[in-house]
């Protein structure tokens, strides 16, 4: 480890909180008690920028050091392949690691576990082994053909009206208590061996359906019904389903009482490591990996747009060699693995021959001197290359297989049809810097917005009449040139198209596994 370097690593994500609903961003409720006093002795970036916004992609750049159109894991192709992780660099390294979460996306379906000693998901429908298993070599089959595309579409919508059901109403209890538990068994246990222990934890309390614990509820949402309100953005997005001002202030209070019982039990865990003596020796990471929508732009949720509040995430470091205070210069999430590695002065080594491993890059390490200064960089990445000041972030955004097919059924119930050259289909890429941000959309008209003097990305900039905005300009050369390094543009949805020949095509195993989940007969 580097001099001075704490011995163990406590990695949290916040999953779709919003920066602007916590007290360490001026929020006006107190939500974040526990955080608040947390930033006082920790470093709080105000221009975090995550690498897309939703949780799969973001995790396996978390995870990687890549961009996601490398590590290539998103909705049409579910799974990190090919790449080394964080925690098989850790592992492998002799450090003990561990990953509890309740999200679907971090299981070994995905492969995003991959390396960790120990890891629980917390499913009690359907467990981890079933996720790695036949069910998920048959997702990949279908995924990988065009052809069949569309009846893997069939089993999301099943999992869709299964998920709203057993998500619904106030059965759906927070795992967030069992992670932090679990995470305390494997700090104890750990500690028998000698090179530290990294434990990276989600809590997926502010992802939708809200269903906040009473307590919670009563202080922030007095009044509210989580039953009655619409927990479904779909049925917004799609046009199906009005919500008024009322409801949108219930959704938001249930919103921000999820919040608050995820920062109670981060106070939780924070304080036993303070009372057991093990804070001092703990750098701690606390940040989300995509905010939320409560009807800006005309959308809910966190699907169909690179708006601030999705991809400007919260991001607080506690760490001996950083400093305290406030930063406002650019940080990518994807600088975090690298910091890590950094942490525990670890390497990233391939742990197949057909596998890629990032290096450590002390120059997108948040420790080092160096620290986004790339125009040096030798084989600098996509973003280093288009960007050498280290002023901007970059974001991708592929297509959004699951929330397509979800929105669709809405509008279809409502009698509603979508317009395929719309947002909802489209793929996006973003530029941001702190004061300028360009999005290249590829079915619809780009954006661009001067964060400075319009944060809540109200005046559309891009190709705009008159004077040329130097800032505008310079984003989205910059823009221009990651997407250049990473292979061009995005140009459209794939085709999706199934034919009983198509089916006919499949493994036997794959058709088995069909007719017992009911979609074959």
């Amino acid at each position: 480890m580097t001099s001075g370097s704490p011995s163990n690593v406590l990695f949290v994500v916040m999953d779709t909180v919003r920066k602007d609903h916590l007290g360490p961003y001026g929020y006006h409720r107190d939500t974040t008690p526990g955080l608040d006093k947390f930033a006082e002795e920790a470093t709080v970036f105000d221009n975090a920028v995550a690498p897309a916004p939703w949780t799969l992609p973001v995790h396996a750049s978390i995870f990687t050091g890549m961009y996601p159109s490398r590590h290539g894991a998103d909705q049409e192709n579910p799974y990190l392949e090919g790449a080394t992780t964080l925690a098989q660099s850790l592992s492998a390294a002799g450090h003990e690691t561990a990953c509890y979460s309740s999200n679907a996306w971090i299981t070994p379906y995905t492969h995003l576990t991959d390396g960790f000693d120990d890891q629980d998901n917390f499913f009690e429908v359907m467990p981890g082994d079933l996720l790695s298993g036949p069910l998920a070599r048959m997702w990949q089959v279908l995924n990988d053909n065009p052809r069949l595309r569309k009846l893997a579409d069939m089993i999301v919508s099943a999992g869709n009206t299964a998920h709203e059901y057993l998500s619904s109403g106030e059965g759906a209890d927070s795992k967030t208590p069992r992670v932090i538990d679990r995470t305390k068994q494997f700090v104890e246990a750990a500690e028998a061996g000698d090179d530290g222990w990294f434990s990276f934890i989600n809590l997926m309390d502010a992802h939708l359906p809200y269903h906040p614990p009473e307590e919670f509820r009563e202080e922030f949402a007095p009044g509210a019904d989580s039953t009655e309100v619409c927990q479904n953005s779909k049925e917004f997005n799609s046009g199906a389903r009005d919500i008024d001002d009322e409801e949108w202030e219930d959704i938001r209070g249930l919103y921000d009482a999820e919040i608050a019982h995820i920062d109670s039990q981060l106070t939780r865990l924070f304080d036993w490591l303070k009372a057991t003596d093990r804070w001092d020796d703990t750098a701690v990471v606390v940040c989300a990996d995509h905010g939320e929508l409560h009807g800006e732009h005309g959308l809910y949720g966190h699907e169909f747009g690179l708006y601030d509040p999705l991809i400007n995430v919260p991001l607080m470091v506690k760490h001996p060699e950083i400093e305290q205070g406030r930063r406002e210069e650019t940080v990518e999430l994807i600088d975090l693995y690298h910091t890590v590695l950094d942490t525990f002065d670890a390497d990233a080594t391939a742990t197949a021959a057909d596998e890629e491993a990032v290096s450590l890059d002390r120059t997108r390490s948040l420790l080092a001197d160096e620290y986004r200064a790339f125009d040096g960089v030798d084989d600098a990445d996509p973003g280093q290359e288009a960007a050498p000041d280290g002023e901007t972030g970059f974001v991708e955004y592929s297509r959004p297989v699951v929330e397509l097919k979800q929105l669709e059924e809405k509008a279809a119930d409502a009698g509603i049809e979508l317009d395929e050259d719309s947002r909802f289909y489209a793929r996006m890429r973003a530029a941001r810097r702190a004061d300028a941000k360009y999005v290249r959309i590829d079915r619809i008209e780009d954006e661009a917005y001067r964060l400075d003097g319009d944060p809540d990305e109200t005046a559309n900039l891009a190709g705009a009449d008159g004077d040329a905005d130097e800032e505008i300009e310079d984003v989205e050369t910059e823009l221009a040139v990651f997407e250049n390094a990473v292979g061009g543009a995005w140009t459209g949805a794939a085709e999706t198209e199934v034919t009983d020949e198509s089916v006919e095509e499949m493994d036997e195993e794959i058709q088995d596994r069909l007719q017992d989940l009911g979609y074959m007969e």
